[in-house]
Formats: C-alpha cells, structure tokens, sequence
C-alpha cells in the first residue's frame, strides 16, 4: 500500500496537478490537506473518473482534509477525536484494509505569544491523546499530514531564521517527541535518517524554491506493527517546480500488504 500526504493548498487551483499526480504515480491512498473548499464545492467527479473513493472534511475558504483511497472507507470520522469544540477542518480519518488512516492538518502556530499558537499546542496535546488511545485499542494506524512541525534544526535550511518560528519551538517539538514517543515512527526518517535537504515546503516568497530555501513539515507517522511493514518513504520535490504549485510536495511511504 502506498500512501501520498499532500498540502495542495487549494484543491480548486491544484485540481490539474492532483489528477495528474493521480494517474502517474497511482498511489493506493492520498491524505490532501488545506483543500479550502466546501464538501458540495469538492471536485469529485474528475477524481472518483480515475478510480478514487472521496472522503471530506472542508472548510470554505480556510483549512479542510480529504481522504481519497482505491480501496473502500469504512467508518469514516470528521474533526479529531475528543476535541469537540474545535471549529476548523483540520483531522479526517477512516478504516482501509484493515489499516485506521487520518489526515491531518496541524495548526500553524504564528505569532508566538497569541492565542494561535496556545490552539497548536492543545491540538497537538489532543492528538497524542487520540494516538494513546487507538494504541490502547490495538488499532493499527498511520497519521499524515501537514504537521506543521520541523522535528529538528536538520529539517531546517537555516535554523536560525526560524528561531521565533512556532514549527521549532521548543513546546512544539517537545509535543512532536511525546507522539512519537508513544511508540510511533516517522516513515521518512526511519529510512533516510541523515539525508540532507530533504525538504517538503517551498514559501512562495524570496526565490525559496530556486534558491533551494525549504523546510520539512509534512510527515506520516506509523503505529508499531504498521512500521514493521515499511519499505520505502520518500518527497517528490518535483512537484513544486510546476505552473501554480502548491507550496508543499507530495511525502509517501509504501506498507508491505
């Protein structure tokens, strides 16, 4: 099984790319995040023509996560476990092949010292709950998404200039830790642990793309018995180098069936 997370930033303005993407890789499943678009406004039809079945969780104009899977959703569930009063579409998860996959669309964080980045952190606290629990139901899971985190400096094209950054704050990383503490493991790292520039966002200011100026914020986290299956994980940086692209890449990991 092959999983694909991607922040498309706008699925109206990146509809081409996916179904691009889509037929030239044909991954079994894709996590989209920040689709910014209504379930109703959701284009389904070009998508579900290439073979996929659609789950939602959007959001107009802001946020939104989507599932889409060639092989069928059960017990598909919207918004992050245990976190009702959460108001943004930022978690979506279902039931494939016996594997309970979320997509997730982590808060930002910026500025430091406002009530944004206080919202990452029970988000993030929320999360590790809902991880501690599924591994106490003995449910095999993976979590992928835009987790706006850099887990360390290496993930970083200059750590100094994001020293007042929310993705590498010392409270976030330290959250980003206890997940993965829980027993979790990083797909990409776990395979490419010292692989330099290894970048999943491109800022579409100051050349970064050109200049090679990126960060790596998008992963996908495998529970225990799920990352003994794993065989491959890798970014197809390529994908920002194309007409409107999204400011993230595509990041995926193959499963052994």
């Amino acid at each position: 099984m092959k999983i694909v997370t991607w922040n498309v930033n706008s699925i109206k303005v990146r509809v081409p790319h996916v179904c691009d993407y889509l037929r030239a890789k044909a991954p079994d499943v894709v996590l989209l995040q920040e689709t910014k678009i209504a379930d109703d406004k959701f284009p389904a039809l070009e998508i579900e023509d290439l073979g996929y079945n659609i789950a939602l969780h959007g959001q107009k104009t802001y946020n939104g996560v989507a599932i889409l899977s060639k092989h069928p959703m059960e017990d598909v569930s919207r918004g992050l476990p245990g976190y009702t009063d959460d108001e943004q579409s930022r978690y979506i998860e279902a039931t494939i092949k016996g594997l309970r996959i979320g997509s997730l669309y982590l808060p930002n964080g910026n500025p430091l010292g406002t009530e944004k980045f206080d919202y990452k952190l029970r988000w993030m606290a929320h999360l590790r709950d809902h991880a501690r629990t599924m591994l106490a139901d003995d449910l095999d899971f993976a979590l992928g998404g835009d987790w706006n985190i850099a887990p360390e400096d290496q993930d970083l094209f200059d750590p100094g200039a994001f020293l007042d950054d929310a993705i590498s704050q010392t409270e976030s990383r330290a959250l980003w830790r206890e997940i993965n503490y829980l027993g979790l493991t990083e797909s990409f790292r776990a395979l490419h642990p010292d692989l330099p520039e290894a970048w999943s966002y491109f800022d579409y200011q100051r050349g970064a793309w050109e200049k090679r100026h990126g960060i790596r914020i998008d992963h996908i986290l495998l529970s225990p018995r799920v990352a003994d299956r794993l065989t491959e994980a890798g970014i197809d940086r390529d994908e920002r180098g194309r007409k409107q692209p999204s400011d993230h890449v595509p990041v995926w990991c193959v499963l052994e069936d």
